[in-house]
């Protein structure tokens, strides 16, 4: 497999796409630039969340009753065995071919493979990664409102819980992802898995919406694949920024309707390096407004959803 990297954005407005849990669930931010934050681990969440969804088996996945159940069980689920024991290499087989996130982000399991004496465990560098997103423009937080629950918190509470509502008023957010064909020998991903992956990115948010994620929507992917697994161009964010269409301040940017995105010297880019390029999948919203046209790249496919 040859090596890819992605651009990926979607919008946030009057939500929070990723509390701080050490900020009260406050949405992350960058204060010293004005930046809101969200995490690779929730990006790969809505992704699993998608892929479980559409019936593939995962290792990291929402409980189908609740039960807790730890790494090692999960394995032995997964292989159909009652308790743990060395396995073979032909097991390792049977886990890569059966659980799509492990060959997309790899795990870390507790197993020992027979002939392995460095320890208990099997670490697998996933060929899939992401960087941390970071929104594009300014973005602003709304004060708190304070939520109540009608049902009490415990046994002879009379009173719901209250607790805090922070969301973000506006943010386009830009990722940065790459796909290892080094990394993904050994995970076994495949060319499908990538295909599903395209998919997943661009439907996976809008499908897993929750009461603090609504408000969200993808608004490009762009996939670029090299001709070879050991070439990459680098974080395509650097060659984007914003503009507000009616020449206000970037502060003033509060929704998809006030801005444009300037790929222009991302474009730029890309066509100096057309040679090394196998082709470019790319997905667009139609509320998105742009100067630099990503359709014009050569060997463009343009995917449908």
């Amino acid at each position: 497999m040859n090596n890819s990297e992605i651009l990926f954005l979607y919008d946030a407005q009057m939500c929070n796409p990723n509390g701080d849990p050490d900020e009260e669930n406050r949405p992350r931010m960058d204060y010293a630039t004005q930046t809101n934050l969200v995490s690779d681990v929730r990006l790969k969440r809505y992704i699993r969340d998608y892929l479980q969804d559409k019936g593939h088996i995962l290792y990291v996945g929402k409980g189908d009753t609740g039960e807790v159940v730890n790494a090692s069980r999960r394995v032995m689920q997964v292989l159909g065995q009652e308790k743990a024991a060395k396995l073979t290499k032909k097991d390792l087989d049977t886990l890569l071919e059966k659980l799509i996130d492990v060959r997309l982000f790899g795990a870390t399991m507790p197993i020992q493979l027979e002939g392995n004496q460095k320890g208990q465990s099997v670490a697998l560098t996933g060929a899939v990664q992401f960087n941390w997103g970071f929104s594009l423009n300014k973005a602003y937080m709304l004060d708190s409102q304070t939520i109540t629950s009608h049902f009490s918190s415990g046994e002879g509470r009379e009173q719901g819980t209250m607790g805090k509502d922070f969301r973000i008023k506006y943010s386009l957010l830009a990722f940065q992802g790459i796909i290892s064909g080094f990394n993904a020998k050994h995970t076994h991903l495949t060319d499908k898995d990538v295909e599903l992956l395209d998919q997943a990115m661009i439907k996976s948010i809008p499908l897993h919406a929750t009461r603090s994620k609504v408000g969200q929507e993808p608004r490009l992917y762009l996939r670029i694949e090299y001709k070879t697994d050991d070439y990459i161009i680098g974080d395509f964010r650097k060659w984007l920024s914003v503009e507000n269409k009616d020449n206000k301040k970037d502060e003033e940017i509060f929704s998809i309707n006030d801005l444009h995105l300037n790929a222009e010297n991302l474009l730029d880019t890309l066509s100096k390096k057309q040679e090394s390029i196998q082709k470019c999948v790319l997905w667009k919203d139609d509320a998105l407004t742009m100067h630099g046209n990503l359709d014009s790249l050569p060997n463009v496919e343009l995917l449908a959803i």
